[in-house]
């Protein structure tokens, strides 16, 4: 090891190239050792883990020390009422915030008690959107044109570079001589970001050859990814999901402490008007604490919980009660690739009954033993709503924070739209 050290030191070894001489568990006991000389820190901790490295070093990370441990909570069973998914569902979550998985389970007691959550995916597309220069508007107009009149083309060297994904549609889009081509693909059990970005270079090099316009950048942020865009709220990127629950008077005295006028109005004012005049993309409570949770305990991208924040709260006076509903536009998710392989994410993964990929050709049925549960609810919004004087029994201890809604999760498999 002092040999290595040394050598870090004096610049003649870079820190990236230990696994180029060493096996990676080696490597990454010298990294560790390393920075804890420079730094004065001793890490035993971060260097006690038990997930394989050797997927890792070559597909997650880069100067890997060890692992930073983040606490798993299960909460269910949550009772689900999918197309793809029809069951009941131990929910996984990853998180450092107290309460929060409390929270969840609280939500999924109710909905369970109330016989399930209806959940169904809307749509299911992941997208790219390269940006080109065109040299007037006029040519920007032409640009756009080629583009509306050649789907055939742009799909067939679309699919050329993916074994599994599926062109579904190009969008244009101008501003001034930017045009920017919005492309969606059917990523099937990926959540698909590098097969669309892969796919999108060469659509955008077909589209500069055939037209003239200058290709500037793969992505020109119109996908959205990784930001909060109208877009993905209007037009939905990954999965759009909805999840809905019938609630009964009496089980939102007895569980929620509060009555169906107070929840409604509490949406309304909050979630809704709220949201709206904070011009926020988010009309819901707090779904971004769950997305959060089922992102990291499964392998997904946290990044993308800003897309996942965008949750539509809505709650409808029905006979006898109320009906909750959830809408994630922009959900991207997948079942393989990026950290779903890491070991610990797999075994999260498993529980849900969706680790790893399904054949292509598989029937639905069969597929259905690899769906995840559509449908995530920490339905506890009535946290933030004035209490009910209650004399019923049970606890009534605060939950503190993670007032989400009733969040729908789903699962990684291709289904169609016309659902």
């Amino acid at each position: 090891m002092d040999e290595y050290i040394g050598r870090l030191k004096d610049g003649s070894l870079k820190l990236y190239a230990l696994e180029t001489e060493l096996p990676p568990e080696e490597a990454v006991r010298v990294r560790r050792a390393f920075v804890e000389g420079e730094t004065g820190a001793a890490l035993p901790k971060v260097g006690s883990f038990s997930i394989g490295l050797d997927r890792v070093v070559k597909r997650n990370i880069e100067n890997m020390i060890g692992t930073v441990q983040v606490p798993l909570g299960v909460a269910g069973p949550l009772r689900v009422k999918g197309e793809y998914a029809d069951g009941s569902y131990y929910l996984p979550l990853a998180t450092t915030e107290g309460a929060l998985v409390a929270s969840v389970n609280r939500g999924c007691s109710l909905v369970t008690r109330a016989g399930g959550a209806d959940v169904r995916i809307m749509r299911d597309g992941m997208t790219r959107a390269p940006v080109f220069a065109a040299r007037d508007v006029v040519h920007a107009r032409e640009v756009a044109a080629w583009v509306e009149s050649h789907a055939a083309e742009i799909r067939e060297v679309a699919e050329s570079t993916t074994k599994h994904g599926e062109f579904r549609e190009a969008v244009t889009y101008v501003a001034g001589t930017s045009v920017f081509v919005r492309l969606e693909f059917d990523t099937k059990d990926a959540m698909g970001m590098n097969m669309v970005t892969i796919a999108g270079q060469k659509v955008g090099e077909l589209i500069e050859r055939e037209t003239g316009a200058r290709l500037v950048a793969t992505s020109g942020n119109m996908c959205t990814d990784k930001k909060p865009a109208a877009i993905n709220l209007v037009r939905g990127r990954g999965k759009t999901v909805a999840a809905g629950v019938r609630l009964t008077d009496a089980a939102i005295v007895d569980l929620l402490k509060t009555d169906a006028e107070t929840l409604i109005e509490v949406n309304y004012r909050k979630n809704l008007v709220g949201s709206a005049r904070a011009a926020s993309f988010g009309f819901n409570a707090h779904a971004a604490n769950v997305v959060a949770a089922m992102f990291i305990a499964c392998g997904q991208d946290p990044a993308h919980v800003v897309e996942g924040s965008t949750a539509i709260t809505t709650v409808d006076r029905v006979d006898g009660g109320v009906y909750v509903a959830v809408t994630l536009p922009s959900l991207p998710v997948g079942t393989v690739g990026g950290g779903t392989g890491v070991d610990t994410q797999q075994e999260c993964l498993a529980m849900l009954g969706v680790a790893g990929g399904g054949d292509r050709r598989e029937p639905t049925q069969r597929r259905l033993r690899r769906s995840s549960p559509p449908g995530c609810s920490p339905a506890n919004s009535p946290s933030s709503a004035p209490s009910r004087p209650s004399t019923s029994p049970g606890p009534t201890r605060s939950t503190g924070g993670g007032d989400g809604p009733v969040l729908p999760w789903c699962r990684g498999v291709r289904v169609h739209e016309n659902i």
